[in-house]
């Protein structure tokens, strides 16, 4: 970690949530991304999971403090306390389970009820590897980031497709965000705390035209 030198030294905290349907794989996309794991066997998330992990930009230490929603998706009771300070998240649905795809328009509009800032968002295809009993096409998850303005990706926290790619897109995005605003306003700082980030003087939202859309090249 380098935070001694004046212009290396610059570090952020950034909060990342997860988000989608009961055992379309979050924990185990968390997991692989933050400790190379994997559990076939993985049960719900009970109780509060995050994990944080370093990235470094233009000379910068980057942390991410990524969570997992502890199993709370399966009462639709996600609290507003697990989106606050969010600035990024990853909306998660399962290929092989349509109504997972089906459930992602509300948890786009509960993401947006809860931030209050920009937030940089990917929707994720996971479980690609299941490609022989795939429900939702890739054409459809593109169409509706698209729609949205979200990042796109496939992913398979089973064999790491993509996953490191997509958690890495989401982080530099925020820093990308963070560092547009640092630029126009010598008032807006992130600043760092224990469990968040807070965006002093929240300004536009990011331009959709802006926005890349990727798609996992599944076999």
């Amino acid at each position: 970690m380098s935070s001694s030198e004046d212009e290396g030294g610059e570090e952020y905290l950034f909060k990342i949530v997860i988000i989608g349907d009961s055992a379309v794989g979050k924990s185990n996309l968390l997991s692989r991304y933050a400790r190379n794991e994997f559990n076939l066997h993985s049960k719900a998330t009970i109780g509060v999971e995050f994990q944080t992990q370093s990235l470094q930009i233009d000379n910068k230490e980057v942390k991410a403090q990524i969570w997992d929603t502890a199993g709370q998706e399966r009462f639709r009771a996600v609290t507003s306390a697990y989106y606050r300070g969010a600035v990024g998240a990853l909306i998660v649905y399962d290929i092989s389970r349509r109504t997972t795809f089906d459930s992602v328009g509300r948890w786009l509009d509960e993401l947006k009820t809860h931030c209050d800032t920009t937030v940089a968002m990917m929707l994720v295809g996971n479980k690609c590897d299941l490609d022989n009993i795939r429900a939702v096409s890739i054409e459809e998850g593109k169409s509706l980031a698209e729609a949205e303005g979200l990042f796109f990706m496939e992913t398979s926290a089973l064999d790491s497709t993509n996953v490191k790619t997509a958690f890495e897109m989401v982080i530099r995005e925020i820093y990308n965000n963070v560092s547009r605003k640092v630029l126009n306003s010598d008032t807006y700082k992130a600043e760092l705390s224990v469990n968040r980030v807070s965006l002093v003087n929240n300004g536009d939202a990011t331009s959709k035209q802006n926005q890349s859309y990727f798609s996992c090249c599944s076999r």
